[in-house]
């Protein structure tokens, strides 16, 4: 585990999602819980459970799992962009648009970690988080 809580996560559904495991426990955090919502609501996981044991709050994420004709297939790339080192900002109107638009990034403003959508529709630009298509 590292101290950098978004990386974590990133690498934590990269693992499972090559690993075929279905769910994923992740520990959980305000950040975490914003960049799951977000990851749910655009469809990358399909549903979010929370979970304590020895007064430790964690998240099970349920992965979609896709089998075509015997071939495991892995959906989600994840790409860590600002890293605690070497900060990436970005005003609205350069925020980039992964695979013309399929792909989301996700950025932290001033109204909350949103995704590069509303961050356009709000006019308001912020650390770009990571890229996921």
């Amino acid at each position: 585990m590292s101290k950098d809580t978004i990386s974590n996560l990133i690498t934590l559904i990269r693992n499972a999602d090559m690993a075929k495991k279905e769910t994923v426990p992740i520990p959980s955090t305000n950040i975490t819980e914003s960049i799951v919502k977000i990851l749910l609501r655009e469809g990358f996981i399909k549903n979010v459970r929370k979970h304590k044991k020895n007064n430790k709050n964690f998240l099970i994420l349920s992965l979609p799992f896709y089998r075509k004709k015997g071939i495991y297939r892995t959906r989600t790339i994840l790409k860590r962009i600002s890293r605690p080192s070497f900060r990436i900002y970005s005003k609205y109107q350069r925020i980039p648009k992964i695979l013309g638009g399929i792909g989301i990034v996700i950025l932290s403003t001033s109204r909350g970690i949103i995704t590069d959508r509303e961050a356009r529709l709000q006019r308001i630009g912020g650390e770009i988080l990571c890229y996921i298509w």
